[in-house]
């Protein structure tokens, strides 16, 4: 399964509307996927490749190799 290694942000599931946004709407269920990069980081003292979101690489969680 997907999901990052730093902050564990993994798929999410919910309801996809129709363009009217109407009570009467068809609902489908849909996913959302988070924007995971495959890095090179040191972890415990090593260089690793991990799978991390783009929000934890850009606040800096991750230490790149």
């Amino acid at each position: 399964m997907a999901k990052c290694v730093i902050c564990e942000k993994s798929i999410s599931h919910g309801n996809k509307l129709s363009i009217t946004r109407s009570h009467i709407s068809k609902r489908t269920s849909r996913t959302w996927k988070p924007n995971l990069r495959t890095v090179k980081a040191i972890v415990n003292g090593q260089p690793k490749r991990i799978s991390v979101c783009a929000k934890c690489l850009r606040s800096g969680k991750v230490k790149r190799a």
